[in-house]
């Protein structure tokens, strides 16, 4: 089963794309294996960092697409499908249902068989996936870049994969061409599997009291850390929290509290004050029925070491690199935007020329000079809409809606931003400014805000 959130746009933006935690039931599926197709067994493929979480170019029979590299799912995904290519072919497909967080019914779905999938020079020529067709769940809005699917475990399972996050490279070695090297700054964690996700051993300090806990290793979540509360192991917050939106589930919205503990510790390496949210356990009831599972960790904190994963010997090795020392941060505005909608944008082309000329009389000359004429014209672009507005935020006070597409922020045209940019835009200090011009059916409006920090 998996967990799945994309947890929205308070992206670190952890953004928190909300990323994804997302249950799949069991089923029985014919073996397949990734081999890499060259005469070395080592590839290397380059990697988009988008909001804490790892975007990856993959070939699926044939068609090129980008997957979310999600280490908590456990078969590959393809969504918002329509869109994403009409040429994919969907091989031996049936029809299933899936469950996931969230409190809906469950999502109508395909499950294909014999497909061809290629990472780079690693493929496999025969593997199972699944489709979702419902146009909602669909994460390229949220992290503002096309996705048009997710995969994971299967990869894993038959690679030796490293993920270095500083340069956005990702390293695939068959398993017996992989040579580890000594490295005395690194530590080693012993991976355990269930319904093949990745668990590990780690240590969280809450109210100055460590407490050991297992969590899933989850590439595909943008958040740093989730917990699961438990006032037996003192695994909860008092205060120093705010109610929150978490993201989208599979079957409807997560909701929780957001807060900060003391410190994480991995072995020796030891993070302080990182973000933490507690998911409500309405939505998560399934995934207590983990043994021993309390959490789980995300691209929030993945980033900060890179990473050799290798599931057949059952092991993860960190080395901490150049985002280890940065600071945790979160959206303080109480507004998620996404890159959805649409706006009307004058364009002016500066090399047209009118059809009258300018005669210019000196002397004895005459000289004829051409008028340069801008030509208007109106574009359609995609729009920076606010898709969740926090009851009693900053934005909300100023009466922030739902709907509002985002202008400009702080004078400038939002269009000038990625929505990674942009976002960033509310992760500033407590008290500063924000000025947007926003539109809401048709009429432009200005509002001001300060950030407001929540959690200490």
């Amino acid at each position: 089963m998996l967990l799945n959130f994309l947890t929205s746009v308070t992206m670190k933006i952890k953004i928190n794309l909300l990323f994804i935690l997302l249950w799949l039931p069991l089923f029985c599926l014919a073996q397949s294996k990734y081999v890499i197709g060259n005469k070395s067994g080592f590839d290397k493929i380059n990697f988009k960092l988008i909001n804490n979480v790892i975007i990856i170019p993959v070939e699926v029979n044939g068609v090129k697409l980008s997957f979310l590299l999600d280490s908590g799912v456990s078969k590959p995904i393809v969504f918002n499908f329509l869109k994403a290519s009409d040429s994919l072919e969907i091989l031996n497909a049936k029809t299933i249902y899936l469950k996931g967080l969230g409190n809906n019914a469950k999502v109508p779905a395909l499950k294909s068989s014999g497909n061809t999938f290629k990472v780079g020079d690693a493929i496999n020529k025969s593997q199972d996936f699944y489709v979702i067709f419902d146009s909602s769940i669909n994460f390229a809005p949220k992290l503002g870049v096309p996705i048009h699917g997710i995969i994971g475990y299967d990869l894993f399972k038959d690679l030796v994969v490293d993920i270095n996050y500083t340069k956005k490279k990702i390293k695939l070695y068959s398993p017996q061409k992989h040579k580890e090297k000594s490295c005395n700054k690194c530590e080693d964690f012993e991976l355990e599997f269930y319904n093949k996700k990745p668990y590990f051993n780690a240590s969280v300090v809450v109210s100055n009291k460590n407490i050991p806990v297992k969590l899933l290793i989850d590439s595909g979540s943008s958040d740093a850390l989730w917990l699961f509360e438990s006032d037996s192991l003192g695994l909860t917050v008092k205060n120093n929290y705010f109610d929150d939106f978490l993201g989208h589930g599979l079957s409807g919205s997560v909701h929780g509290k957001r807060s900060k503990i003391d410190s994480f510790k991995l072995k020796s390496f030891a993070l302080n004050k990182p973000l933490v949210a507690f998911p409500d356990s309405s939505y998560i009831a399934v995934l207590r029925k983990i043994k021993g599972r309390r959490g789980s960790v995300g691209g929030e904190i993945l980033k900060r070491f890179n990473i050799t994963m290798n599931y057949r010997k059952a092991r993860m090795i960190l080395k901490r690199n150049s985002n280890f020392s940065k600071p945790f941060s979160y959206n303080k505005s109480g507004i998620e935007v996404e890159n959805e909608g649409i706006r009307l944008v004058t364009e002016y082309d500066k090399n047209t020329i009118s059809n009258r000329d300018r005669s210019v009389r000196s002397a004895n000359t005459i000289s004829v000079q051409a008028v340069f004429a801008n030509t208007r014209k109106y574009v359609v672009k995609k729009a920076y809409t606010i898709s969740h507005v926090r009851v009693n935020s900053p934005a909300a006070r100023v009466g922030l809606q739902k709907g509002d597409v985002i202008i400009k922020i702080n004078g400038n045209d939002t269009l000038k931003y990625t929505l990674q940019e942009l976002i960033y835009k509310f992760y500033g200090k407590q008290g500063d400014k924000i000025n947007l011009e926003i539109e809401r059916l048709g009429h432009k409006m200005k509002v001001e805000f300060k950030l407001e920090s929540l959690i200490k």
